[in-house]
């Protein structure tokens, strides 16, 4: 089986590209749904983050909108919160190639967010990454609900700059473009990957 590592900044597209991905055959470990996960009610990170950061848990689980001002701008609080939701994600990880190889899979792809950044790029096969022009990268960003500009730009100051990750990947899906390109390039970043064998 071979282990696609998917990443890319945020407002890439990843997500699409991902279901893409799980489209043509190759299913995917979603690590922002596995951290949502973590956060839910009753979440295996939930006590860990609260004992941490005291006051963002609600209802039995991480209240994300208490816990990100805490974080976002805070390098050391960040580093903190990683140490306890990245073991946490990581088995996750795990345990989806443990079944995507028992049910002998061709392809697994782990969508992550920070894969060059956090240096997880030697656990994977092949490293694709989801790229999109910078002025798109913003339009989406900003028009999710509770962005701001400044919120914006302390995220993309924590991402390895798009041109960078570019230049380490394996594979270049671009976004800026229809539906049916970005598919076309996903085939074909299969096909490329086949043909490696």
């Amino acid at each position: 089986m071979k282990i696609i590592g998917l990443t890319g900044s945020i407002g890439m597209g990843k997500s699409t590209v991902a279901r893409m991905f799980a489209e043509e055959g190759a299913p995917f470990f979603d690590s922002d749904a596995a951290v949502h996960a973590l956060y839910a009610p009753g979440g295996a990170g939930v006590t860990a983050v609260e004992a941490a950061f005291p006051g963002v848990a609600r209802a039995g689980g991480i209240d994300r909108a208490l816990l990100s001002p805490r974080v976002v701008s805070d390098a050391e609080a960040m580093r903190r919160l990683e140490s306890i939701v990245h073991p946490l994600v990581r088995q996750a990880q795990l345990d989806f190639l443990a079944a995507q190889a028992a049910e002998g899979a061709a392809f697994a792809v782990l969508d992550i967010p920070l894969l060059l950044e956090g240096g997880n790029a030697q656990g994977v096969d092949a490293v694709v990454v989801v790229s999109a022009p910078a002025d798109v990268q913003r339009a989406r960003v900003l028009a999710r609900p509770g962005m701001s500009a400044e919120k914006f730009e302390a995220i993309l100051a924590r991402q390895m700059p798009d041109a960078e990750k570019r230049a380490r990947a394996d594979f270049v899906i671009d976004t800026g473009c229809s539906l049916e390109e970005t598919r076309a390039q996903v085939r074909a970043t299969l096909d490329a990957l086949r043909e490696q064998d």
